[in-house]
């Protein structure tokens, strides 16, 4: 099953790569029917991508959530879900010019950790670790597109000089209600992370939160989108202001997901 995952998952990348060139081909043409065969070539890739983390888990007898490489494999397989849920829901084909190298970069990640199959500690051995990750996953996947289409927003203007890649992303008014609704499901998904996390810590060390840098970053980054949240709602902030603001933000998600990793070593230095 692992000689399988490793095949799907070369696919699965070779697909975000094919797709990423598709979509840029497509801007760079303004061809409708490059965007359709961009969006096939994606949704390839992460069925793919999905088949090679059932192998995976089938081959480790486990979920595949509990190391480097499996976390930034399935971060990248939640952008994709994201990405393909924004694109089909708000006919926005050109989202994939932007999210798909995104996703490319952090499968390339993913690729360049070890693959190597480890006994779980006793600390991950718990009931809670799916329901933790995965959460995890969906949240760092909502806010990296809405990372994506705050980019979208700032560089609209620039945008408009040509009347196809007008006609093809919406105006800034829905950008900011889709880049809203994103950070929305993050915060929200991000909220059960924390939760989840801190009943598991107390189960496996007596104490609901530690101060772990992880955990420290996680509640970090919470903050900042409950405050990007909060401006919304009760000061109607929104526009070129809340789109920095999410920018910041997934900033923010990268510190928490890799900077932790690389140079704070804590209680979560195993993901």
């Amino acid at each position: 099953m692992l000689q399988a995952e490793n095949f799907l998952f070369t696919a699965a990348m070779l697909c975000y790569f094919g797709a990423m060139i598709a979509y840029f081909v497509f801007v760079a043409v303004k061809n409708d029917k490059i965007s359709t065969l961009a969006v096939a070539i994606q949704c390839a890739g992460f069925v793919l991508h999905t088949a090679a983390l059932v192998c995976r888990g089938i081959g480790a007898g486990r979920l595949p959530l509990t190391n480097q490489y499996e976390f930034a494999t399935s971060f990248a397989w939640g952008l994709c879900l994201v990405s393909l849920i924004f694109i089909f829901r708000f006919r926005f084909r050109i989202l994939g010019a932007f999210a798909a190298p995104v996703i490319f970069l952090i499968i390339g990640y993913a690729a360049m950790q070890s693959k190597d199959v480890k006994e779980l500690m006793p600390a991950l051995q718990s009931g809670w670790l799916g329901f933790h990750v995965s959460t995890a996953i969906i949240a760092y996947g909502a806010f990296g597109v809405s990372f994506v289409i705050s980019i979208i927003f700032l560089l609209r203007d620039k945008m408009r000089a040509q009347g196809f890649l007008d006609s093809h992303i919406p105006d800034r008014e829905k950008l900011d209600m889709i880049s809203y609704r994103s950070c929305a499901l993050g915060i929200l998904f991000l909220t059960f992370t924390i939760v989840t996390g801190a009943i598991w810590a107390e189960r496996a060390w007596g104490s609901y939160w530690s101060w772990d840098p992880k955990e420290t970053w996680s509640l970090v980054t919470w903050i900042t989108y409950a405050i990007y949240l909060h401006l919304r709602i009760r000061r109607g902030w929104q526009g070129r202001s809340a789109a920095i603001f999410a920018v910041a933000g997934f900033i923010c998600v990268m510190f928490t997901y890799v900077g932790v990793n690389t140079l704070l070593p804590g209680l979560h230095s195993y993901k």
